[in-house]
């Protein structure tokens, strides 16, 4: 699900010559590179739980449950929104995006078949 926003704003901003506009660009870009970075580092973290539960096959609702709620906090962190100059690891953050979502999915098949197979002997 998500969110629409009624009210929207757009802002323009310029330098006073050439110079001040490549700094901005600079600055904004190592901002959004920052966020990048933490994002990337949420993602690894992410994808490390559901291989963790499939190695140990655990798959029950409960852990799907919070696998999902797991999952929204990298899905909202979409960064491209905030990235108007599209910095160097842009992407990456949308592979890693993809990768997250993916991993996901796959424990949530896996969990939703586990009730349907036969106890491993």
């Amino acid at each position: 699900m998500r969110a629409t926003f009624a009210n929207v704003s757009t802002l323009s901003a310029a330098g006073r010559g050439p110079v001040a506009a490549v700094r901005y660009q600079a600055v904004f870009t190592a901002a959004r590179s920052a966020d990048r970075a933490e994002f990337l580092a949420d993602c690894g973290k992410f994808e490390a739980e559901p291989a963790k539960e499939i190695r140990t096959r655990k798959f029950t609702l409960a852990e799907l449950e919070e696998e999902e709620r797991s999952m929204e906090r990298p899905r909202h962190r979409d960064l491209t929104a905030h990235d108007v100059f599209g910095g160097p690891e842009a992407a990456e953050a949308g592979e890693r995006l993809e990768q997250c979502a993916a991993a996901c999915e796959d424990y949530a098949e896996r969990v939703l078949a586990a009730p349907h197979q036969a106890p491993e002997r």
